[in-house]
């Protein structure tokens, strides 16, 4: 049970980082893929005050950005700012190309998804 309310205060800690930047961006969607975390009730609190784009629970996740946060490995950091700042930096320092490549996959990753009949895909 412990480890539960750690993760809840990791989630609870994400969020409140999260909202000031997100409320400093007009016309902005939110997109979350309705995983366990993302359903909890602080992340529905959180989330009702920002437009989110519909997306059916346990689908499979065809966000390029998913494969960009494994490209993105974040040393050990002792305060949230040292956290901002070591991913702004690998953010700012990503292979266009690799990018590039994940936003030109969506026609493939959607017709695998249908091919698939919203089942899991290799992407």
């Amino acid at each position: 049970m412990a480890e539960f309310g750690s993760c809840a205060i990791k989630l609870q800690t994400q969020l409140n980082s999260t909202g000031p930047f997100l409320n400093g961006l007009s016309g902005t969607l939110f997109q979350q893929d309705n995983a366990r975390p993302h359903t909890a009730r602080f992340a529905q609190d959180f989330l009702r005050h920002f437009q989110t784009l519909p997306w059916p629970a346990n689908s499979p996740d065809l966000f390029p950005v998913e494969d960009v946060w494994d490209q993105l490995i974040v040393q050990s950091c002792h305060s949230v700012h040292d956290l901002e700042l070591a991913v702004q930096d690998l953010w700012a320092h990503l292979p266009q190309d690799n990018i590039r490549c994940l936003i030109n996959s969506m026609p493939d990753r959607v017709a695998a998804c249908i091919a698939a009949g919203g089942g899991p895909t290799r992407y």
